[in-house]
């Protein structure tokens, strides 16, 4: 039986992270507050753990964005299908290159105007490549995330 998994992502502020991804995927950003109600009524979680985004209660060290067609636990709002989870520690981004990076495909044409959407929304552009296998851009997410762009 194939495993279920998720791509969890280290960062310093993993609700910048997961608004970026969000928007940069078109995935759902992940609300938690209904989970976070009912773990502070029972006991099982305490204020400190917690920060508020958007208005609504989060937690302090963690984020996600789903696949918005995919599966959820709709008492949790967490993702059951393509996720990917945010969660802050306290070491800045070692480099040189990431040994695993995302690649985004927007389809024949659209490049270009996917590369400015990200920068508008806080990535940067390293590099073009231009080889015999194809074409592809080379950014950083706000964190310095390697990704490519094809």
């Amino acid at each position: 039986m194939p495993l279920h998994w998720k791509l969890v992502i280290d960062c310093a502020d993993p609700h910048r992270q997961a608004a970026f991804w969000g928007a940069a995927l078109d995935y759902a950003v992940e609300d938690h507050s209904t989970l976070i109600t009912r773990l502070l009524a029972a006991g099982a979680t305490t204020p400190d753990a917690l920060t508020e985004v958007d208005g609504h209660s989060a937690w302090r060290t963690l984020a996600a964005v789903r696949h918005p067609e995919d599966p959820y636990d709709p008492a949790s709002d967490t993702g059951l299908g393509r996720r990917i989870l945010f969660q802050a520690v306290p070491e800045a981004k070692q480099q040189p290159k990431n040994r695993l990076h995302l690649d985004v495909h927007p389809g024949p044409g659209e490049r270009a105007a996917t590369v400015t959407r990200l920068e508008v929304l806080g990535a940067t552009v390293l590099h073009e490549v231009r080889e015999p296998a194809g074409e592809w851009t080379v950014m950083r997410d706000p964190e310095g995330n390697e990704f490519c762009v094809h």
